[in-house]
């Protein structure tokens, strides 16, 4: 048990994350979740007939019952849900308690109003596997979202007054921090329990990942009600994806010439490799590689002046290239299992030997379509597969990048041979060489394959990259 709490409480609402925040604290040794042990519609979970042998009866007439029982008889530290419609006369009383560890999930409430609605229509409530999704639109009533909104605020100002008067303090977690380890294990800390958690749990998936104007039926109507609520920010494209840091090993230094590349993969990579290496009359051997933070801190401090750069790709060409080389490819270097739980999980039709004359051009296009379908729910945290850093969107790259230094030029693939000459000119270079073009994907190149459906396909799962970036369709 913690030296500082007795057990714990995570204030939450409906569909804000705390069915994903309870499965990881039971992730953790000597942390034990007990559901919605107040609910007052059951005990702790919708088929129980009581938490450590209280019943819902005994429940409903002595609520300090059943919060000794969770503190004196769960091994380790014990804790529950709690909402705003729980039992109110176990409020006070945990509220009161500064041996009961408050954790405070909260979540932008139009999402959870819609994300509640749409649960509401499809009967869907929690989603394990993303091929059996249901979907439904949202319909938005102005009415019922402000009374649900003076519900949720009228229980947030009243947490935090008590924590506030009482000197207590309570453990703050978004909805969008639920997916970064960091602060999963940051709570643990917090808690004074000891374990940490290796890895989320995945078993949870993400059911309405799209933003409000695809989700709600009558978007238009909600903006008009919500418009001086600006604070929703309505139109924003959700992230779900993790954060990887910034990825310093991966980046390289121009043999002598001050100039630094911090990659995106799976784009044009190579081709930027060999300008560096000709840059200074070398080859890829010489170029400077594996740094750590600490080691390029000093290549800065001992090249001033420098400049550091990355080369984005348009979204379609770069999951090709990522399609063509990590999953299609036998090749070194490509992602086996990952192959394999495309090919079991998410339908994915690949060949045994990608260069045998039966692998056509139809089957590499439909792969790379249900790879595209397969990316967009990956991003959207909807599937046990990694976010590999080969089709995380080029957003989250760059912002992972800024971690540590921002790029002084993000250089688009086709402008590299105007802008890659320039920016060595900034390091004092004379006559810099020209990058050549990327060789075409194998065994199939996108001109081979591309439509518009599959520009439709490549917008929907990079939907960021194309809004930030101002990406139009691809040419071939």
């Amino acid at each position: 048990m913690s030296s500082r709490f007795d057990y714990f409480v995570v204030f939450a609402e409906m569909r804000t994350g705390s069915n994903f925040l309870e499965a990881n604290l039971n992730e953790l040794d000597g942390i034990t979740c007990h559901g919605e042990a107040f609910n007052p519609n059951f005990i702790g979970y919708p088929n129980s007939k009581d938490v450590l042998g209280v019943t819902q009866t005994q429940r409903d007439r002595d609520p300090e019952l059943l919060i000794g029982a969770i503190r004196d008889q769960t091994p380790g530290l014990g804790g529950f849900r709690f909402f705003h419609d729980h039992h109110p006369g176990a409020l006070d009383l945990i509220l009161n308690d500064p041996r009961c560890a408050k954790i405070i999930l909260t979540r932008n409430p139009a999402e959870s109003y819609a994300s509640w609605k749409i649960a509401k229509a499809t009967g869907q409530w929690k989603l394990t596997n993303v091929e059996r999704r249901k979907d439904s639109l949202a319909w938005f009533d102005a009415a019922e979202f402000e009374n649900h909104l003076a519900q949720l605020q009228a229980f947030q100002i009243r947490l935090l007054n008590a924590l506030q008067t009482s000197g207590q303090t309570g453990f703050y977690i978004g909805y969008e921090d639920l997916h970064d380890i960091d602060v999963m294990n940051g709570m643990a800390t917090w808690l004074d329990v000891p374990a940490r958690l290796d890895s989320l749990n995945k078993k949870l998936k993400r059911q309405n990942p799209e933003p409000l104007s695809e989700k709600v039926a009558n978007f238009p109507e909600m903006e008009t009600a919500l418009a001086r609520l600006d604070r929703f920010n309505l139109t924003r494209t959700p992230n779900f994806e993790p954060r990887r840091g910034p990825q310093v090993p991966s980046y390289v230094a121009a043999p002598q010439s001050a100039l630094l590349y911090m990659p995106v993969r799976s784009g044009p990579e190579q081709q930027v490799l060999d300008w560096m290496a000709e840059l200074d009359a070398g080859n890829e051997r010489d170029l400077q590689t594996r740094f750590s933070q600490n080691s390029l801190r000093k290549w800065m401090q001992a090249h001033p002046g420098h400049r550091c750069f990355t080369v984005i790709r348009h979204p379609l060409a770069r999951a090709h290239s990522a399609y063509c080389t990590k999953i299609v490819s036998r090749g070194a270097g490509s992602f086996a299992r990952i192959r394999q739980t495309l090919q079991r999980a998410h339908g994915l039709d690949l060949p045994d030997d990608p260069t045998h004359s039966s692998y056509d051009v139809a089957q590499h296009k439909a792969g790379f379509a249900a790879f595209l379908k397969f990316i967009k729910a990956n991003l959207n945290g909807q599937t046990a597969i990694r976010v590999d850093a080969h089709w995380a969107s080029q957003s989250q790259c760059l912002q992972d990048m800024c971690a540590f230094a921002l790029p002084d030029m993000i250089v688009r693939e086709e402008e590299m041979a105007a802008y890659l000459p320039a920016l060595a000119m900034q390091v004092d270079h004379g006559a810099p060489p020209d990058p050549l073009v990327a060789h075409a994907d194998a065994p199939f190149t996108l001109e081979e394959i591309y439509d518009a459906e599959l520009e439709a396909l490549a917008r929907d799962a990079y939907h960021r990259d194309y809004l930030s970036f101002g990406f139009e369709d691809w040419q071939p």
